[in-house]
């Protein structure tokens, strides 16, 4: 599994290491192959809300984005398959987390196991969706927790 975490924040004080070590849990949680690649960014609201309104048509910056790719094929067969993008915004996930009441670091947890189902097909279009993927999302964390690291 090859997993890219890249930021495009100055100084970031986030360690990258950590997305990167979720992102393959959740992966391997979810039974994906092995010769799968994902990438996630951390960006600044202005980036993510420029894309949000991009893609998504709505104004404003938004926690977390997941961009699929159309048709995800090797294009060898010796390379890993590309599933997507993930695009967090750690500040929109700080103030969340002081809403919420919960720490930064559950509210980026939560946010990159939700872009992470995203891309591996799960959505909230629907109560039941919704509800299935949130049970998904509190399973991985909850495995997340619990895993010697």
């Amino acid at each position: 599994m090859l997993v890219r975490v890249s930021s495009n924040r100055d100084a970031e004080p986030l360690a990258l290491d950590a997305f990167e070590s979720l992102a393959v849990f959740v992966l391997r949680m979810e039974d994906a192959p092995d010769a799968v690649e994902l990438s996630v960014a951390l960006v600044d609201p202005d980036e993510i809300a420029k894309l949000n309104l991009s893609y998504r048509g709505v104004e404003g910056p938004t926690d977390v984005l997941s961009f699929g790719c159309d048709d995800p094929e090797p294009v060898d067969s010796d390379e890993p398959i590309a599933i997507g993008d993930v695009v967090i915004a750690p500040e929109v996930a700080q103030s969340q987390a002081i809403d919420l009441g919960t720490t930064v670091e559950s509210e980026l947890d939560l946010l990159l196991v939700h872009g992470v189902l995203h891309l591996l097909g799960y959505d909230h279009d629907s109560d039941e969706d919704a509800a299935v993927m949130q049970a998904r999302e509190r399973a991985v964390l909850a495995a997340w927790a619990n895993a010697e690291r």
